[in-house]
């Protein structure tokens, strides 16, 4: 064998332990959010059946807080699933991600003394997402597969 063969083998065995690697890191933190989502909602049980009758305001505003939390973790462990699955990470998916994680604020504003002009910018904000979620939909490279 030559030596470029010799160094370009080594290259691509490299390349496999690095991917092999990463695929395993994104599966242990899609584990790890996993569990911390089960722990979360298991709390928001608890929380939910001793808090029921006696702060109820309180209770309410958890549970759509918390519910939201969720919610954004199963985008992230989504994303991270199409990123093992795919070998790369869809931008449908991150967007995804970033408009239930900036809903899930601004409904925790609801609850708060807010700022009107706070709550205008992450309406813009919220807004400019999901047209470039409606681009990115539309001139999705898996849509013209279609």
């Amino acid at each position: 064998m030559t030596r470029s063969t010799l160094s370009s083998t080594a290259s691509l065995q490299a390349g496999i332990v690095l991917a092999r690697t990463i695929n395993l890191l994104a599966l242990g933190l899609a584990l790890t959010l996993c569990l911390w989502m089960a722990t979360g909602l298991v709390s928001l049980m608890i929380d939910l059946i001793n808090n029921a009758y006696h702060n109820w305001e309180h209770t309410a505003e958890q549970v759509v807080v918390r519910s939201l939390m969720v919610l954004a973790l199963l985008e992230i462990i989504r994303t991270l699933q199409s990123y093992i699955k795919l070998g790369r990470v869809r931008v449908t998916f991150i967007l995804d991600t970033a408009l239930v994680v900036l809903i899930s604020e601004l409904m925790g504003l609801w609850f708060k003394n807010y700022q009107p002009e706070k709550v205008l910018l992450s309406l813009w904000v919220i807004a400019t997402l999901v047209v470039l979620r409606i681009v990115t939909s539309r001139f999705s490279p898996e849509s013209a597969e279609i």
